[in-house]
């Protein structure tokens, strides 16, 4: 990646997003019973092949380990995610 990117969670929309120029990559999520599920990931065409979804996976997942949560993936990127970094799946419902 060139540069580091600025994730926020936006507790409003209940996702995660990054500012890719004048277009936004997220991750959606919703709540059910105090999990995070993790729904959809989405990186414009021109910001794809560069690790940006993978960062922002990351960045997910941390967020939920690191409040003490637990995830639901129905997000295939994001069970794919796991799969290649198993250190996650204790953090997986």
């Amino acid at each position: 990646m060139e540069k580091d990117l600025e994730i926020l969670n936006n507790t409003e929309k209940l996702r995660f997003e990054t500012k890719l120029g004048k277009e936004l990559a997220i991750i959606d999520y919703r709540w059910n019973n105090g999990d995070m599920v993790l729904m959809h990931t989405f990186v414009p065409p021109e910001g794809q092949g560069k690790g940006i979804a993978a960062k922002m996976a990351k960045h997910a997942l941390n967020y939920v380990k690191e409040n003490n949560l637990k995830a639901k993936l129905y997000c295939p990127y994001m069970i794919g995610y796991v799969e290649r970094n198993p250190e996650y799946k204790k953090i997986i419902r």
